[in-house]
């Protein structure tokens, strides 16, 4: 990183987190040192002699007059060995840290390097001397925990040979790597948060994101390198859901951004994930797994910086190769910290008082999803998962109506489903993704060529559903056509068998392809054979009174399930040649 040259100037005006400085030289973005705690800020408007910024920490007691350093750097966060298992706070202040500085509250003006420079790691060379490296190419490795942090070249770069590779035990900031043009590398690299990492080409996301949740990858799957929200009222389940996807979805790195959350919400989190078994390894999720807590009541400023503090941690993950998932928890949080901000700045406010760029902002950070081919020509992918906390759950909120112009994927949480305990409480009507054609090769090929039209069949059913049930509610079920009863019952079939799932229960935490793909069928099957035995004249009594079609809902909570199904799927046939007998 270049240092832009250092300067000072005065305090003249203090509103909140805002400050305004003048006789001071420096750049948007530039970090400053603010008043004589040296609280952290960054230069988000410069007007003429008057230098705006937004502090990271609470402004209180100080006052105009003080003194203002620029350090001539932009925000940025260290990259390197040390960064799994750890939890920051917005601007990458290793919170464990603080807490042995200072106890349960972090003071004013105390900072922390995000990573541990004491620490040695195991650097094992990859490279030898006189290879030719380019920028972004991984020249070693530090095992960390189960993953291995790969050692790369900084992209900013210019590569060429290797004139000195060591091995051994080193520091972040020793040099491990010396080229020919006398560029040196150390094991950690620097990143301005607000630019996005190079990358070589975005690639289609065409490979699915796979969650182990019958609904998700079911009937709204999301691809690696995909982008998706999940908007719900409080209660609803919007962290038990980003929960499971960080335990069981098949992305190698998980980065959890805690962004205005309520204390004791972030404090489930941060004792419940190292609690958390990986059901891939057997050791605590954590050693996968990077948080960034910053909860509603820390300042602001720096909520509004710690989606692109995990944003650009998670792209530094994605260069190494690995697929890499992102929960940002919430992002409606996030615009209100922008307006705050904005409001101080005396911006001409948008709808509800939100900036005029909040969608530009909300564009930018997902626009930093995807599946991309990196510099040294592997393929990494972030998927970014964004929770929306709407308002009384109004879905026609600015936060919620722009993060939908940009997203592919739609998982609407519905409080009443959550009030009539089914779980996930994803609204199949509302919800929706667009990565379905993109992704129906992979199904083909990699499940069966029965998959896309059996999904296309369920949701057709779930939507007769909700157009029979306003009659229903109406007259009641006896009085609609024989069919239309089929229907009604394949319908809960499908609610309470396939689309609900216990997050708590050892097996039916997580559904593989497979399974959902038996259960599914199987559901299919008594629809078949229903309609069959009801149009050759069948009593409906008879036909909604099969047995079997109730066994299917065990199937869930039995890990080696198939016999148990093939039993079903026979007695089922039985019942059914009975039934067109009578």
């Amino acid at each position: 990183m270049e240092v832009k040259g250092k300067s000072k100037g005065i305090l003249k005006r203090i509103s909140g987190p805002v400050v305004t400085a003048v006789d001071l030289d420096a750049h948007m973005y530039d970090v400053v040192k603010v008043g004589d705690e040296q609280l952290m800020g960054e230069v988000i408007k410069i007007d003429g002699d008057n230098v705006i910024i937004q502090v990271y920490e609470a402004t209180d007691g100080i006052r105009p007059g003080e003194p203002v350093e620029n350090t001539g750097m932009s925000l940025a966060v260290e990259l390197g060995p040390g960064l799994l298992t750890s939890i920051y706070d917005g601007i990458q202040r290793p919170l464990e840290v603080l807490m042995e500085k200072m106890g349960s509250f972090i003071e004013r003006g105390v900072s922390a390097p995000g990573l541990d420079h004491a620490k040695k790691w195991e650097f094992k060379p990859l490279k030898k001397k006189g290879d030719e490296v380019v920028p972004g190419e991984i020249i070693g490795e530090v095992q960390e925990t189960n993953i291995v942090t790969k050692i790369m070249i900084p992209p900013t770069f210019k590569g060429g040979k290797i004139k000195e590779i060591k091995k051994g035990e080193f520091t972040v900031d020793e040099i491990v790597c010396v080229l020919d043009s006398g560029e040196e590398v150390a094991m950690m690299q620097k990143w301005p948060v607000r630019v996005p990492r190079p990358v070589t080409e975005k690639k289609n996301p065409d490979i699915p994101l796979i969650t182990g949740q019958r609904i998700l990858d079911g009937l709204f799957p999301i691809a690696k390198g995909g982008t998706a929200a999940i908007p719900g009222p409080f209660g609803s389940g919007k962290t038990v859901t980003q929960q499971a996807l960080a335990k069981w979805s098949d992305a190698e790195i998980v980065v959890y951004i805690g962004c205005g959350e309520r204390g004791n919400e972030m404090t489930e989190v941060l004792t419940e994930f190292p609690e958390l078994e990986d059901p891939k390894t057997g050791k605590p999720l954590m050693e996968r797994t990077i948080l960034i807590a910053n909860t509603s009541n820390m300042p602001v400023a720096a909520r509004e910086a710690s989606v692109y503090t995990g944003i650009t941690i998670a792209e530094y993950f994605r260069d190494m190769g690995y697929d890499v998932s992102l929960m940002a928890d919430s992002t409606s949080r996030w615009a209100e910290a922008m307006r705050e901000i904005s409001s101080r700045l005396e911006e001409m406010p948008g709808e509800e008082g939100y900036p005029a760029y909040l969608s530009a902002r909300l564009s930018e950070f997902y626009e930093r999803a995807g599946r991309v081919e990196t510099l040294n020509h592997d393929f990494g992918s972030i998927t970014v998962i964004g929770a929306v906390s709407p308002p009384g759950g109004d879905f026609s909120e600015p936060v919620t109506q722009n993060t939908l112009r940009i997203v592919k994927c739609f998982w609407a949480l519905d409080a009443k489903l959550s009030q009539r305990r089914h779980f996930p409480a994803i609204n199949w009507l509302n919800s929706y993704s667009l990565y379905l054609d993109s992704l129906s090769s992979y199904y083909d090929e990699k499940i069966s060529p029965e998959w896309n039209p059996l999904r296309t069949w369920a949701m057709a059913v779930l939507q007769k559903e909700s157009e029979l049930q306003e009659i229903v509610q109406l007259v009641g079920s006896d009085a609609l056509p024989d069919e239309e009863q089929v229907t009604i019952e394949v319908a809960r079939l499908l609610r309470e068998v396939f689309l609900q799932q216990n997050a708590f229960d050892p097996v039916d935490t997580y559904c593989s392809m497979e399974k959902q793909f038996d259960i599914m069928k199987a559901i299919k099957k008594y629809a078949d054979l229903g309609y069959d035995a009801q149009k050759s004249g069948a009593p409906i009594a008879a036909v909604v009174g099969v047995k079997a079609k109730n066994e299917l809902a065990q199937i869930k909570f039995i890990a080696e399930y198939k016999p148990e199904l093939g039993k079903i799927l026979k007695q089922m046939d039985e019942e059914f040649a009975k039934v067109k007998e009578a």
